[in-house]
């Protein structure tokens, strides 16, 4: 009897999907019916949650990555009581809790935004590494849970879930899940046109478990995930061969249920096939309800006997307990221990950066990061060493992530690590190479998750590389990021600054562009505006009574207009360091207006890459020195001669102008 009850239920929710992508007019019923059997067996007997808190903080996460079968998620959501059949209506329309694909910060109990297919599998290996991390700390008692994924034939396909993968095989985490629903069929037809990959081979050799089902067999369902359950030493695929939009009259396995919602005619033919009522849209009765909530009484209990649990563990260990209130702490506020430097030296910004990640290590015990094969060029060796390699089996304590050449996965992960909570997560590489990740720098934003992207070699200086290495439109593009701060300090001193400014977002994900070169160290007795200015995203650096003439610039470059401001005297001359252009758009007009005064209408902005961007702050009598070519194989010094970009060069063309 309970068997058929489940199948009833599974049938009731095929019914959901229909008739919200029927109503929204747009959707994918196709997939979401196939995954069906499995994410209602998970979500009824497996899942760990609290029903009355979608936040708990020890509660099993489970991450669509197949975001387009986002109604089916929805479904289960209101039967969670998470969701109303209201918001199951108002699928796809405009202020909704049931967007087209799920968004985590709009709706309860969706743990990541997906849509962009393979990041929900890379985001969930970052929970996963979250998870093992904060056990190690603070012990079984306050974290331990499963991370479960459902992922499609095309999140498989992108090559990020590729590289995700081979990383959580080689990091041992056992507590990730994926459930790879394999209905054969994609968007412009069926898979084997695009894909001959034998994934059971290849996940088994990037150190997996896999167990393949029948992705319908509501027993094997239950089989797979125990076995996988059980597993502590290897992640587990369960490959479910399903048929897609299985359950429809006409249209199993076809892929126009893919992209498209149902006629009218065929979610009328196939409800009465699944046994629905025919005549009523949005049909969940009242016992199928009460049918899958039967554990939440014990869930909640669950959740309860946790919070009990976690008191007693504060009050019997001072170092978890002060580790706990650490990571629930508002990161503007800690004391964070960061490298002060000593002016009239020459300190490439990558290297104060390393210098401060150095420092970091003890006063942020929850800091997890590393660089994409390139830790010694991004200056991550030290913290490595000192840190420790992660791995969940061997040294799960360890807080350095070898992600290897692999950009896109580990800005993906980085997200995922942030939307799990309690640590705080840095990646690098070089700037030219954040091409390969901006998918994830793009997600990291939309998702307003504090990630901290670092990207060194950030213009032409890199030099004898030549221009496949030699970053031009990277700092302008990355820019252009809706809530995204890119910082690009002039020194090791706004290094400092602009390093703990990121450090305290709690909803902004940052860049920091740094060079390979050495820049002169800014005497802060000197200029202690440096410090309230970095705060503000730019200021007055340098002024004169009367200024008549202003030069801004970011990053190496503010050297080379305090040089041309230098040469150019007797002119009154303003130079304006601005390290992050978007903190310094959100001011107050009365602070914008100190800085760039209407009246000074001679500007010019200097900055080593594409220069469309500076126009909207030198105005239409403005002019912008900027680099608008590729660049070239030479040493940084011979290029910045070829390029224009000395102080004698750059000053003729102020003068020429003036």
């Amino acid at each position: 009897m309970t068997n058929q009850t489940d199948h009833r239920a599974v049938n009731i929710i095929k019914g959901l999907i229909m008739d919200g992508t029927r109503r929204a007019n747009s959707g994918h019923p196709g997939g979401a019916m196939s995954s069906a059997d499995f994410l209602f067996i998970l979500f009824k007997e497996f899942l760990v949650f609290n029903p009355e808190n979608d936040q708990w903080f020890d509660r099993d996460r489970f991450v669509l990555s197949a975001g387009h079968e986002s109604m089916l998620l929805y479904s289960l959501l209101c039967m969670s009581g998470f969701l109303s059949m209201d918001d199951l209506k108002a699928f796809r329309q405009f202020g909704s809790r049931t967007p087209g694909h799920p968004e985590h910060h709009m709706t309860p109990g969706v743990e990541a935004t997906t849509g962009p297919l393979g990041q929900g599998m890379a985001m969930s290996v970052g929970m996963a590494v979250a998870e093992s991390f904060l056990r190690s700390r603070l012990g079984k008692e306050v974290c331990d849970h499963f991370t479960y994924v459902l992922v499609s034939d095309g999140d498989l396909q992108e090559p990020v879930s590729m590289g995700s993968a081979a990383l959580a095989g080689g990091w041992g985490l056992g507590k990730l899940i994926v459930f790879y629903d394999s209905n054969k069929i994609q968007l412009a037809g069926p898979t084997e046109r695009a894909d001959c990959s034998d994934y059971k081979k290849i996940f088994e050799a990037f150190c997996w478990q896999v167990i393949e089902i029948d992705g319908h067999d509501h027993d094997q369902i239950r089989k797979a995930i125990t076995a996988a359950r059980m597993e502590d030493q290897r992640p587990t695929l369960i490959i479910g061969h399903t048929i897609m939009a299985k359950g429809s009259a006409t249209l199993e396995g076809s892929e126009e249920t893919h992209g498209a919602p149902f006629s009218p005619e065929e979610i009328a033919r196939t409800k009465e096939i699944l046994g629905l009522p025919v005549e009523q849209d949005f049909y969940l009765p009242q016992d199928i309800l009460s049918h899958f909530q039967e554990r939440f009484p014990s869930l909640v209990e669950k959740a309860e006997i946790w919070r009990r649990k976690l008191d007693d563990v504060l009050r019997g260990s001072d170092e978890k307990a002060g580790f706990w209130n650490f990571i629930n702490s508002d990161p503007a506020a800690r004391n964070l221990e960061l490298s002060e430097f000593e002016s009239g030296q020459n300190i490439a910004t990558r290297k104060a950066f390393g210098t401060c990640l150095d420092k970091l290590m003890n006063s942020l015990p929850n800091l997890l990061g590393g660089s994409a094969d390139l830790d010694p060029s991004n200056q991550t060796v030290k913290f490595r060493e000192g840190a420790g390699l992660f791995h969940n089996i061997t040294n799960p304590s360890g807080r350095y992530l070898a992600f290897g050449v692999r950009e896109f996965p580990m800005g993906a992960i980085l997200n995922g690590m942030a939307l799990h909570g309690g640590v705080t997560g840095f990646g690098a590489t070089f700037l030219v190479f954040s091409d390969y990740e901006r998918n994830a720098l793009r997600m990291s934003a939309l998702q307003m998750l504090p990630v901290l992207h670092v990207f060194t070699h950030d213009s032409f200086y890199v030099g004898e590389d030549g221009p496949t290495h030699q970053p031009v439109e990277h700092i302008s593009s990355l820019r252009l990021i809706p809530d995204f701060y890119v910082f690009r300090p002039a020194d090791a001193q706004e290094t400092r600054f602009c390093l703990e400014l990121a450090l305290g977002q709690t909803k902004t994900p940052s860049a920091l562009l740094l060079t390979r070169q050495g820049v002169p160290v800014m005497d802060l007795k000197k200029f202690p505006q440096v410090i309230d200015g970095v705060r503000r995203g730019a200021y007055i650096l340098k002024d004169v009574q009367d200024a008549e003439i202003i030069i801004i610039a970011s990053g190496s470059e503010v050297h080379l207009a305090k040089e041309a401001a230098a040469m150019l005297a007797p002119a009154r001359i303003r130079v304006v360091s601005a390290p992050c252009l978007e903190i310094f758009d959100a001011q107050e007009d009365d602070y914008k207006e100190k800085v760039l005064p209407a009246k000074i209408r001679k500007r010019f902005a200097v900055e080593a890459g594409r220069g469309n961007i500076w126009y909207k702050y030198v105005g239409l009598d403005g002019y912008v020195y900027s680099l608008d070519r590729f660049g070239e194989s030479a040493p940084g010094k011979v290029l910045a001669r070829e390029f224009g970009f000395t102080a004698e060069q750059f000053s003729r063309f102020i003068q020429d102008r003036i």
